[in-house]
């Protein structure tokens, strides 16, 4: 696990996090951390080819389990823990375990520093393969190797996870000293020969003639035995390229995003798939990556891929000059990755794969999470609502229900209320929705349009007080409501644990003045497992709200104080904080629930042509453009208890 030096820790963290919500999960991290296998039906261990995991593979051997190949070679792992401990002789004795007398013979040599260890040539991978109960590999190519040395046993290729990362690109750029029309071009991870860093240095020599504006970073530990600063002196490359080293997370994605074009070059390979590249693709930017091993199995229209071996040179270089030329070619291309890491490589997806395989090698097949969980079993989590499908809402089922001095506010926020109606899933008899702020609305369209058999309100009130409301439709039909009154900030809802189906939390959010995780916390308890959530909130981050502020106005959409009617009158509540969209995806998923849909939209449905320069400018600095509507729209499915409930980006 982080902050261990190795792309498999942050894939391990951001796996355990998913995995947990579809089994019960324990982390062991290092080998002082004692792992009883008793005590849990299955294990699973990330192995790489490097000393990060020595304990991995010793506790592998002693317990077996399902093994995580994050490569298909593991010499460099078995010399550091045998060579470099001084045990010549265990060495000597996996070589010939692995690869006969003919390996032997090598091991020998080496041993006697006539040649090196035979790293490419011998994968020692034989007595974990022996010892696995199954293996997952990330590509095709891995699982094809894992075969040919020897293993019988059950395989699942899981999609490598991918980041969808927030990064500062401009911020980045403007750090490096990057000029709005320099194109940047991007290397990331430690700088090993085997990823072509010469070869793609020398294509560089001969892009700056073609492009004077291209420019270079080389992010990552540089390898003792490639000088890399020497060639790119030796190449004349001292005003084109910088070498930024070891870089922290954050810094590392800001600096991938500043990029224009990234390479993610590598042979030889033994079928590892890259993190960073994953990360890359996520972030929507244009990638060249090498056409073997795992990396060949990659969709042909979401990244160049060049042939290695005679020729690599002049095929990086024309593939830099394309993307470098063709700017409109390397947006498109990105956009294209994004959306396949988004819908194939996406952490919930990989994390149910992993379940569903585990489950079967520990004899369970088809298993739910265990009984103590809330979790969602994996059949049931497919379809995000009951049909998956936005149900449509005339305006009707609304404007019948409001009272005659209500008819000119519903008229102008008519559109806000329907798609809010549109948001929730369906109901029937047997199930039972609670609106919280209830202005009765929207309320009776709860159940004469989406057909919940009961239909519960709250509003903020002296706790124990409870209003029965009676509103009469244009046609003469009635409806009845119950509205409890309490502060959802500091009081627990007077409902039992998993009452409702549905919770709706509409233009409620923003008002909350001191803990709103105690309500979202709240929210849980009282939904049934696999419950829904409506959030409607005002965006801080809507094109309205930067325009304001680059003009010098307040961003938020209700920002004034709110004076009293009169003098002993309480005011209505006004709007302490606004949210942007994906703080609203931070707070569902810490308060143990998955995002279904989130969009924005406006609350009047009015045209706002005086906002173009604001898209201009996000097209011009390659900014989000989504989501910038005035107000946010989520759904959120329980998925589990809260998480966090004090999440460091709300609460200080």
């Amino acid at each position: 696990m982080p902050p261990a030096k190795t792309g498999i820790a942050d894939y391990s963290e951001a796996l355990a996090g998913e995995l947990a919500n579809f089994a019960q999960v324990t982390v062991f991290d290092c080998a002082e951390k004692k792992f009883d296998p008793a005590a849990f039906d299955i294990a699973l261990y990330h192995i790489g080819n490097n000393p990060w995991h020595d304990f991995v593979y010793d506790t592998a051997l002693r317990h077996p389990g399902v093994v995580v190949m994050h490569e298909a070679n593991l010499h460099h792992l078995i010399a550091d823990v045998t060579i470099r401990r001084g045990d010549w002789d265990a060495y000597v004795a996996e070589c010939e375990y692995n690869g006969g007398a003919q390996a032997l013979e090598r091991a020998l040599r080496a041993r006697r520093l006539e040649v090196g260890p035979d790293y490419e040539g011998l994968a020692m991978t034989r007595r974990l393969l022996e010892a696995s109960c199954g293996l997952v590999a990330h590509s095709h190519f891995v699982e094809e190797r894992m075969r040919e040395q020897g293993f019988a046993g059950p395989i699942r290729t899981v999609q490598h996870g991918a980041w969808i990362p927030a990064a500062n690109r401009n911020g980045a750029r403007a750090e490096l000293g990057v000029a709005e029309t320099d194109i940047l071009i991007g290397a990331f991870g430690h700088i090993k020969p085997y990823k072509r860093i010469a070869e793609s240095l020398r294509a560089m020599r001969r892009l700056v003639k073609l492009e004077p504006r291209a420019r270079m970073v080389l992010v990552g530990e540089p390898h003792p035995e490639f000088a890399v600063e020497q060639t790119i002196r030796t190449l004349g490359l001292q005003e084109h390229v910088r070498v930024l080293g070891f870089t922290p997370i954050g810094k590392f994605v800001d600096y991938m995003a500043a990029c224009d074009v990234i390479l993610n070059l590598r042979y030889p390979t033994v079928g590892e798939t890259s993190g960073s590249l994953q990360r890359a693709l996520g972030l929507g930017r244009a990638v060249i990556v090498s056409d073997t091993g795992a990396f060949s199995e990659l969709p042909d229209d979401i990244c160049l891929k060049v042939p290695v071996g005679r020729g690599e040179e002049e095929l990086i270089l024309e593939s830099l000059n394309i993307l470098v030329s063709r700017p409109d070619l390397a947006r498109a291309m990105g956009e294209r990755a994004k959306r396949w890491v988004e819908r194939e490589c996406n952490w919930k997806k990989v994390a149910r794969e992993y379940a569903e395989f585990l489950a079967c090698v520990a004899g369970r097949p088809g298993a739910a999470p265990p009984a103590d969980s809330s979790a969602i079993p994996a059949a049931a989590a497919e379809s995000p609502a009951p049909d998956g499908e936005v149900q449509p809402i005339s305006a009707e089922a609304v404007e019948s229900w409001v009272s005659p001095e209500g008819r000119a506010y519903a008229a102008r926020h008519k559109d806000r209320f329907i798609h809010t109606l549109e948001m929730v899933p369906r109901g029937d008899e047997g199930m039972a929705v609670l609106e919280m702020g209830a202005y009765m609305q929207i309320t009776p369209a709860l159940k004469f349009e989406l057909g919940y058999g009961r239909v519960r309100g709250c509003y903020y009130g002296p706790v124990g007080r409870v209003d029965h409301k009676t509103v009469a439709s244009q046609d003469g039909r009635t409806f009845e409501c119950e509205i409890d009154h309490f502060d959802a900030e500091r009081d627990a809802f007077p409902y039992p644990d998993a009452a409702f189906d549905t919770v709706l939390c509409c233009e409620l959010l923003e008002h909350l003045a001191n803990d709103p995780m105690a309500m979202m916390s709240e929210i849980n308890r009282v939904l049934k497992p696999g419950g829904h959530l409506v959030i409607t909130t005002p965006n801080i981050i809507s094109n309205r709200a930067v325009s304001a502020m680059l003009l010098g106005y307040h961003p938020s959409f209700f920002p004034a104080y709110i004076r009293p009617r009169k003098a002993d009158e309480e005011p209505e509540a006004r709007h302490n904080r606004e949210y942007a969209p994906m703080e609203v995806q931070h707070l569902l998923s810490d308060a143990g629930f998955e995002t279904v849909r989130l969009e924005t939209g406006e609350f009047l449905e009015e045209p706002h042509p005086e906002f173009g320069w604001i898209e201009h400018l996000l097209d011009r600095y390659e900014l989000m453009k989504n989501l910038r509507g005035d107000g946010i729209y989520a759904l959120g499915r329980k998925t589990g208890p809260v998480r966090n409930r004090w999440p460091e980006w709300l609460y200080q």
